[in-house]
């Protein structure tokens, strides 16, 4: 615990979305507490064509108030 997946556009290097995946891993074991042993992260790629039926209007504003970071706003 916990699984993490990251949805983003096509595009960005293995190399891009290892070191994501490492800063992920890092940060979730001293926020929680959890070992890297139980951290899994996924990459999901959506189409830019895609993001707004697909993740936009049901993940980010059909859930705005579960959002702990909302996009647009700084933190």
């Amino acid at each position: 615990m916990p699984h993490i997946t990251v949805k983003l556009w096509p595009g960005k290097t293995d190399a891009q979305k290892q070191a994501l995946a490492d800063a992920i891993v890092r940060d979730a074991m001293q926020a929680l507490g959890a070992s890297e042993a139980s951290l899994s992260v996924a990459f999901e790629e959506v189409s830019p064509d895609d993001w707004a039926d697909a993740v936009y209007q049901p993940e980010i504003k059909g859930n705005w108030d579960q959002l702990y970071k909302k996009p647009g706003y700084s933190m």
